[in-house]
Parts: structure tokens; sequence; C-alpha cells
């Protein structure tokens, strides 16, 4: 009987398996019957193969980008330490001379929170003066020499007035001085009896903070007109606390702008000349003190009648610090009773039964400007008497007499 051996190919000696795959590969050979499975096994042992291949090659891609990307990292972060160290050296050796300029230099970068400083004045020890330092921002390297922000006084002006021709003109031109002085400033208008729309309107247009006020007092004498609506305005002065210096000033009088700048240097009581009008029209006179810098020695006159008064001042050549009314204690006043003018003196005495109130005597007193050799404003009596003038300062209709045009 003929006998058949198969023999194997020498290649399938080398071949090297994984997972089993001899044994399958040798079960295959030696079964003839198992062709099917063989040829199976072998479609499942490829697809095994290239899926790991793929895997491991995924993996190999993975690792090869991050290894790229630590190494970036590592390189950069090398380059940055050794340029670091390298311009901290050159900043130490070659810039070491700019501490030294900036020790000699003042150099901050702070705020300041505001204070006061209170001082006593060397002629009046009961008066009071008030610094106050604005917030300071300091960049960079700067001067020694601050800047102070020193607050300005206000100026509290009280004009008494009445309804005749010529008060739209006196009250506007008022109004337009006082618009040119720097504020902070209050205008206090006082008239009688009732407010006019007119001067109300008029007050509005003028750009200046004031108030107006209305003093409703029975009049025994029209001569006593301005003494009442004067102590309605301290009045009201004392019930608000107002702070300030105040200062008189009648509508029909002609003031200059360094009248008014030169009122807020006042500590308690300032004075200064006044030019007036004789009432006869025909001389000029000249009223109010004699000064040795800002102390009051004597005092200007020229009306015999009035030689007998205390003090020789007109009633627009004084100021006075607001807080004598409602703060006694602060000025050390004698008597706690409420300063007001006075209805029972003569004409032309209001003025020094006044101030006899405020102040003892000439020391308490302050000469506005240093000197008092300046005329800073003039009381020249030019009201017109008996003129009729139109409601509402309107015409409603042309003049009585027309004179046409040739």
């Amino acid at each position: 009987m003929a006998s058949i051996r198969r023999t194997l190919s020498p290649a399938y000696h080398d071949r090297t398996y994984q997972n089993g795959a001899a044994a399958a590969a040798a079960a295959a050979t030696s079964s003839p019957l198992s062709l099917s499975s063989s040829s199976s096994q072998k479609i499942f042992t490829k697809h095994s193969s290239s899926t790991f291949f793929n895997f491991n090659a995924f993996q190999k891609f993975l690792a090869s980008i991050f290894l790229q990307k630590r190494q970036r990292f590592r390189g950069s972060f090398y380059r940055c330490l050794i340029f670091f160290i390298l311009g901290f050296f050159l900043g130490m050796f070659l810039f070491g001379h700019v501490d030294n300029d900036v020790q000699n230099h003042d150099f901050s970068f702070e705020m300041k929170p505001p204070h006061v400083n209170v001082q006593l004045d060397d002629n009046d020890n009961h008066s009071i003066k008030h610094k106050r330092d604005d917030f300071a921002v300091s960049l960079g390297v700067v001067d020694q020499n601050r800047f102070d922000y020193i607050p300005k006084k206000q100026l509290i002006v009280i004009t008494p007035t009445y309804n005749r021709a010529l008060q739209a003109y006196y009250l506007n031109r008022l109004g337009q001085v006082l618009r040119l002085v720097q504020p902070p400033l209050l205008w206090i208008v006082v008239e009688m009896k009732t407010a006019s729309l007119e001067t109300a309107e008029m007050l509005r247009r003028t750009g200046v903070m004031y108030r107006h006020l209305v003093c409703d007092k029975n009049l025994s004498n029209v001569k006593d007109r301005g003494v009442y609506q004067r102590n309605a305005a301290f009045e009201h002065i004392e019930r608000h606390r107002l702070d300030g210096i105040v200062y008189f000033a009648d509508d029909d009088n002609v003031y200059s702008i360094d009248l008014f700048e030169s009122l807020r240097e006042t500590s308690r009581f300032g004075t200064w000349p006044v030019a007036m009008l004789a009432q006869s029209k025909n001389k000029a006179i000249l009223e109010g003190p004699v000064c040795n810098g800002t102390q009051v020695i004597g005092w200007h006159t020229n009306e015999k009648s009035k030689r007998l008064r205390r003090f020789h001042v007109d009633m627009s050549g004084f100021a006075f610090n607001s807080t004598i009314f409602w703060d006694p204690k602060r000025w050390r006043r004698p008597s706690s009773n409420s300063i007001r003018q006075l209805d029972t003196v003569k004409e032309g005495f209001q003025e020094t039964t006044f101030i006899e109130q405020v102040v003892e005597d000439e020391s308490q007193m302050e000469g506005v400007p240093p000197g008092c050799s300046r005329v800073l404003n003039w009381h020249l009596h030019l009201d017109a008497q008996g003129l009729v003038y139109p409601t509402g300062w309107l015409f409603q209709k042309n003049l009585d007499v027309i004179i046409p045009i040739q």
C-alpha cells in the first residue's frame, strides 16, 4: 500500500506565534478536516494583529506629540530664566544710582485726607482762621512745595429795596457787579410787605445765588424802612446760622470788585473810607477810618452835626462776621441779646449805635485795605423823587409827547 507523506514548507518552521497561535496552527496542519476552522482562525488572527498595530501606532503618535511639547516648554523656560537673570544683574550694576536720586526727591504715591489747621490771629485772640488742605495725589517725582487749597469765606450781601422809578436800574447794576465776584456769595434782597414779581424775575436773571425776603413790619415812619428790612435779614441769618461776612450794599450805591474781594480778609469787623456826595450835591466828602496799617487810629468826618457820633462811618463802609449774631461765646460778647438796628435813634446815628453792639472799641476793628488809602465804594444820593414808573417796568403805550422824524 502506497503511503503519501506531506512535507511542510520550510518557511513555517521559522515563524513564531503569539497568544496561542502556535497551537492553533499545529492543529490546523495536523488535521485535514479542519480547513474551514483554520481559515476562519487566520482571518481573526489577521484582524487582531492589524487592530493591535493601529493602537500601538496611535500611542506612539501621542507620545511623540507630548514629548515635543515638553521639550519646547523646557527650552522656553530655560531661555526666559537666563534672560531674567542677565537683566537683573545688568540693572543692579549699571543703574544702581537711580535709588540715590529717588531718595533725594520726594517720591510718593499717597492720598492725604483733608485736615483743618486752626490758628489764632495776632491782633485778635478770639478770631479763628481755618485752613484746609485739599486732597493731594502725587504721582512720580514731585517738588517739595505743595499747593494748599484755602476755601474762601462766604459773602452775605444785604440789600434793602423798594418800588420806585429807578429800582430796576439799580438792582440790575448791583446784580451785574455781584455776578463778577468770586463765589461763594449770597445776596439777600429784602422788600416791604410783599415780594414783587418784577424783583423776583430780575433776581433770577442775574445768575447770583440769592434769597428774596419780605419784611411785614408796620411802618410808622418811611425813614425807618431800611432799619426794619436789615433787621429782617439779621433774623434770617440768625435762624439759619449762616456763616460768612455780612455787608450792607444799598442798591443805589456804586461798588468796585476789589471791595468784595477785600471783605474776605475780615476776621471780626472791617471798615474803610467811603466817598460821599453831600446832601447839597455841591461837594464830595470822605467818611471813614484813618488807619496805620490795619489798625484804626482815627476817623474822617466833615459834618459838624455828626461829630457827636462814636464811630464815623457810613452804612456801606463796614462789614463783620455773621457768627456774631448766633455765637456770642466765640466772640466773648458780654450780652447774649440779639443784635439789631434801632428805630429810636436820630437819623445819621443808625451806624454808630449798631457798631457799638458789635465791637467795644477800635482795637477790635481792621482797616480794609491796609492803610485805608483806597476808596472802594461811593454813596452818591442820586435817587429820583416823584417820578412815575410803569407797572412791571414795561410800557403799555407810547409816551405822551412824540416827536416825529423830519
